[in-house]
């Protein structure tokens, strides 16, 4: 209790001194005013002394109280259509766990490939692609489907924490949560804090990202990194045992215990084939993806691949509602009073005579390796991507090269420390993987995703015509 309450009184500090600050020329009041409950709330994302949901609310009502902003200004923040695709994204997660889908791929995929550890590394990896696009929480895609199969491969081939942790436990770790850090990054609906940074990019630089062109620029970097990341892993942290002949086997002993395909599990198969499709070609169809997922949700109801229950009990997907509809209305009303443009204007002045790719070069590695600060990918972005971008843009640099190169950074630096992200700590908790060791290939994986991404991605960004 004491704990919390220090850190309560850190956010309520922080919020104190710049609301106190006088207000910088250029600035009205309200725009002042608002930073500083927006930086409060950053600072609580951080420390932690309520959960999320409940700092955004506070810091809500207080906005309102203080008549900082309206109360219609806060309740839009949650009839934002970015914040029910995320609600949406977490139902479909639900249907591939409950149905067993997910597993059933990920064995299915074992037996056909898993013959090397390297091999096996690839078909987890793959089997998170193809859970990415429906799974907006990476907790729930590394988390809650690939960590049991890695945990369980590990034991079935004798690899423990400690001396027999090199067998194949330590690489099995590393590279399929340095993977997932790249499958997060390829598809709008496959990290939580995607759709935001969708948002944040309308509302700071008044351009619309979709989700096919979202997968479009990350197709090529995203694919090149999951074949280069595991082969590097396995170069420089190579596993003891290499050849596994019997991983086909155990997987074939899993999907005997399962038994045939359910219907639930076909159904729910050509739910997110269905959806997938109509997400990619809604340029096409002009059917917005916030539609495309609710018709998503409404069919697996109706086909009872999930039910009523399993949405109202979805804490996660309403935790995230609240939260992050939350930090869209902060952050759009901070666009919105002029807070971002002067901030923008300010910083350009700092980096004026600098040509706008170097410029953007220099901002994505201070935006990549400021995550050693962060535990929160979601924190990481409310408090820099909008910034970031606007100075980028301020720079000379084209809107959505910025907006979706700040974007990839935003889950590529998810893997630098074991506290990254939600999931990296369930892994390092497994004990297969010192903090040294994690922190050090972190680092060498982060420079691999630089050059991939602004090196191999600049190239193919410039042939789709982002700059």
């Amino acid at each position: 209790m004491q704990n919390r309450l220090v850190k309560a009184l850190i956010c309520i500090a922080v919020t104190a001194v710049i609301w106190l600050m006088p207000v910088p020329a250029g600035l009205k009041a309200q725009s002042w005013q608002l930073l500083a409950i927006f930086a409060g709330t950053i600072c609580a994302f951080i420390v932690q002394p309520l959960p999320n949901s409940a700092c955004v609310l506070i810091a809500m009502v207080f906005a309102v109280g203080l008549k900082v902003i309206t109360q219609a200004e806060m309740l839009s923040s949650w009839a934002n259509p970015t914040v029910w695709l995320v609600v949406a994204a977490f139902m479909f997660a639900k249907g591939f766990i409950k149905t067993g889908l997910g597993r059933r791929l990920a064995f299915l995929l074992t037996r056909s490939f898993g013959d090397s550890t390297l091999k096996l590394a690839y078909v987890l990896s793959i089997n998170d692609l193809i859970l990415a696009p429906a799974t907006p929480s990476n907790t729930a895609r590394a988390g809650g489907v690939l960590f049991p199969i890695v945990k369980s491969l590990c034991v079935a081939f004798e690899s423990y924490p400690g001396p027999s942790a090199r067998r194949i436990g330590s690489f099995l770790i590393l590279s399929v949560i340095f993977v997932d850090s790249v499958t997060s990054a390829m598809f709008m609906t496959s990290m939580v804090s995607n759709p935001f940074i969708a948002e944040l990019a309308q509302k700071t630089l008044n351009i619309n990202i979709s989700w096919g062109l979202w997968f479009q620029a990350a197709i090529v970097p995203g694919l090149v990194a999951m074949a280069v990341i595991p082969l590097f892993l396995y170069k420089v942290f190579p596993p003891e045992l290499k050849f596994i002949p019997e991983a086909k086997q155990i997987a074939q002993q899993e999907l005997d215990k399962m038994g045939p395909a359910t219907l639930q599990e076909k159904i729910m198969a050509v739910v997110f084939v269905l959806v997938l499709g109509l997400w990619s070609t809604s340029n096409i169809t002009d059917l917005d993806a916030t539609f495309i997922g609710l018709v998503g949700v409404c069919l697996m109801l109706v086909t009872r691949v999930i039910d009523w229950q399993d949405v109202a009990e979805e804490k996660g997907a309403w935790d995230t509602f609240v939260w992050l509809g939350g930090m869209i209305g902060l952050a759009g009303l901070l666009a919105k009073y002029g807070f971002i443009a002067w901030f923008a204007k300010a910083v350009a002045g700092g980096i004026t005579g600098i040509a706008w790719v170097p410029a953007l070069v220099i901002l994505l590695i201070v935006y990549m390796y400021a995550h050693y600060g962060f535990a929160s990918l979601s924190a990481h972005v409310a408090a820099l991507y909008a910034a970031f971008a606007a100075v980028a843009v301020a720079a000379g640099a084209p809107k959505f090269l910025t907006a979706l190169s700040l974007a990839y950074v935003s889950s590529l630096c998810a893997t630098l420390t074991n506290f990254g992200s939600a999931p990296t700590p369930i892994y390092y908790a497994a004990g297969y993987v010192d903090q040294g060791t994690w922190w050090k290939y972190g680092f060498y994986v982060s420079i691999i995703n630089m050059v991939i991404w602004v090196g191999i991605g600049g190239i193919w960004w410039k042939i789709l015509g982002l700059w």
